[in-house]
């Protein structure tokens, strides 16, 4: 029986999984649509999205104009690393009540806004407008214009409320609340070798492994968006020449309207794997035209995948033939672990992501292995067949899916916000097979498959019988 025809699956999820074989290479992939309700999606709402992507900002203040509970997406939930101010890892809130529900939150709004830029100096402010501000009908960009005019503070809006779209709209609040700061600066850039790493948010401190790798090269980074930035540096990210976009579902938009508005060319790249890393350095020293720094680039990725491979091929010897189900937010990374998992020698057989757009689906769809399934905005139960269906041995995402795995008595590794090893660059992938190895061949899943069906039945069978019978015994 096919993944199509079990019960996990709603008739309206059908043509957002596909499953790759020789006869049906010329299906399209739907996506981009809003999550099917009943299907327990796992993306996050347009404030989610937005918060994330935002977040990393680590001198500025993050107002949650709402409810208290909204407050709790904050620096956690990126994982995000600083080399300077903490600013970013409080979350405040206006701690919205039934009568500002009533009465109106502009007020409360504008006296929060005056006291945290009072009690704190920020360089800027972003206010987040929730579900209850769109429903009441606050004016937020009004209240942070007058607070700006007042204090000479930066303070952004960002309309980002939750229900009137999902995650991926959400990146475009932030991208459109970023350009309201881009090119406030009049500061230029100090290298003619400048650019901006845009969707690199320094998760494990990755952003640090990436710089001194074009430090090498002799590359100025003017800014990065959003991971260990500073508003004064996204201030002047207008003078940069070039935009290297790594998460394409946050910042491919962003990277657009730059080009649009700036004339700044963008590139797509990748720094997981030991391919993309190499591809993404020279493509980025090739934007320069200097044939001298190309062959820098060159050299620097001999030297570096000359370090770490002795080391992989112990490790490749022991995850050959292993079977991996990937399933992220930004189809991007779950492009690079097919690749990366390949140079492992493991076989991806299960490939998604939460907002992967039909380009993103066909890199996908071209990299993955015939018989592997390819899934756009999952559900939980979806995603615990195709484990068993595909016999996967390990599931890479993020916290979400970590319970998934672990009840399908699979290896996991977290390939997102809470991780604490750094995965980008050469060095990064001879982490990731450490960690994948390790949980992978962990001892605990042989113990996990000795307790069977069988075993755990009766006493299931037996409850559900005293529940019927309702003697409580």
């Amino acid at each position: 029986m096919s993944m199509n025809e079990r019960s996990a699956v709603l008739s309206d999820r059908r043509r957002q999984i596909y499953k790759k074989d020789t006869a049906d290479r010329d299906a399209d992939i739907v996506c981009d649509v809003n999550s099917v309700a009943g299907a327990m999606s796992q993306r996050g709402c347009v404030y989610n999205g937005a918060r994330v992507v935002l977040n990393p900002i680590t001198d500025a203040v993050h107002l949650v104009h709402g409810a208290i509970g909204c407050a709790a997406y904050t620096c956690d939930i990126r994982g995000s690393l600083s080399s300077g101010p903490e600013t970013y890892r409080y979350s405040f809130s206006t701690d919205m009540r039934e009568k500002d529900v009533i009465f109106g939150g502009e007020e409360k709004l504008y006296q929060a806004l005056r006291g945290l830029i009072e009690e704190h100096r920020p360089p800027a402010v972003f206010a987040y407008s929730t579900c209850i501000v769109g429903v009441i009908g606050d004016d937020l960009r009004a209240v942070c214009k007058r607070v700006e005019e007042e204090t000479g503070t930066i303070v952004v809006p960002v309309q980002s409320e939750g229900f009137k779209g999902n995650k991926a709209d959400g990146y475009h609040a932030a991208c459109d609340a970023l350009l309201e700061i881009i090119g406030r600066s009049d500061r230029g850039a100090d290298s003619p070798r400048a650019i901006n790493l845009l969707g690199e948010f320094n998760l494990a401190g990755e952003l640090w492994v990436i710089k001194n790798y074009l430090a090498e090269l002799g590359i100025e980074v003017v800014a990065t968006l959003t991971g260990d930035a500073r508003v004064a540096e996204i201030m002047q990210a207008h003078t940069a020449g070039l935009n290297a976009v790594q998460c394409a579902g946050s910042m491919t938009y962003l990277a657009k309207k730059m080009q649009k508005k700036y004339g700044i060319p963008f590139v797509k790249v990748s720094f997981f794997g030991l391919d993309d890393t190499e591809e993404a350095l020279i493509k980025i020293a090739g934007f320069f035209d200097e044939p001298a720094l190309v062959k820098r680039a060159w050299k620097l990725c001999r030297e570096r995948r000359a370090a770490v491979d002795r080391e992989l091929d112990l490790y490749r010897d022991v995850l050959k033939g292993k079977r991996a189900a990937v399933y992220m937010g930004g189809a991007f990374k779950t492009l690079s672990l097919i690749k990366a998992f390949r140079d492992l020698g493991m076989e991806v057989v299960v490939a998604g992501s939460q907002t992967g757009k039909s380009e993103d689906y066909e890199e996908i769809r071209a990299e993955a292995m015939d018989g592997a399934v390819i899934i756009d905005d999952a559900g939980v139960l979806e995603l615990v067949e195709l484990i068993g269906e595909q016999e996967v041995d390990i599931l890479v995402g993020g916290v979400k899916e970590r319970p998934i795995a672990y009840k399908s008595g699979i290896g996991f590794c977290d390939f997102n916000h809470e991780r604490k090893r750094f995965f980008s660059g050469f060095e990064g992938l001879l982490n990731f097979a450490r960690e994948v190895h390790a949980t992978v061949n962990s001892p605990v899943w042989a113990a996990y498959r000795k307790i069977t069906t069988a075993d755990r039945r009766p006493a299931i069978a037996d409850k559900e019988c005293r529940f019927e019978r309702g003697d409580g015994r």
